[in-house]
């Protein structure tokens, strides 16, 4: 079975950093590509962050480009997401995903809260 357990969030002060999680199992991880997605409370969700299964592209959400970095380790089969300067739109829970022969994985999210 394919598994995405998030971890990492957290409240934090605008300004902050946190760093993601996700551990994966029951796929190659080096060979898919991944994502972090983030949905907020009232609102669609929305892709933050992608990486490709080579982990030599990686695209971002306008605005978190310069603040946040997608990154992998095909040893712990786990993907993680950077983030630094949060604002407190950011405050959503985000969930690692990924498309497997047509079928879309969500993971179980976790919550990050911008707040002062």
């Amino acid at each position: 079975d394919v598994q995405l357990q998030a971890s990492g969030g957290g409240l934090v002060q605008p300004g902050g950093s946190l760093r993601l999680s996700c551990a994966a199992s029951g796929f190659t991880f080096g060979n898919i590509d991944m994502s972090w997605v983030r949905q907020a409370p009232g609102k669609g969700p929305e892709r933050v962050s992608a990486i490709n299964s080579g982990g030599g592209s990686t695209r971002y959400l306008d605005s978190v480009k310069g603040r946040f970095t997608i990154s992998g380790d095909n040893a712990k089969n786990t993907l993680y997401l950077q983030m630094n300067s949060l604002k407190p739109e950011d405050t959503a829970v985000y969930y690692c995903s990924t498309t497997i022969y047509g079928l879309g994985y969500w993971g179980q999210g976790t919550q990050v809260t911008v707040s002062s």
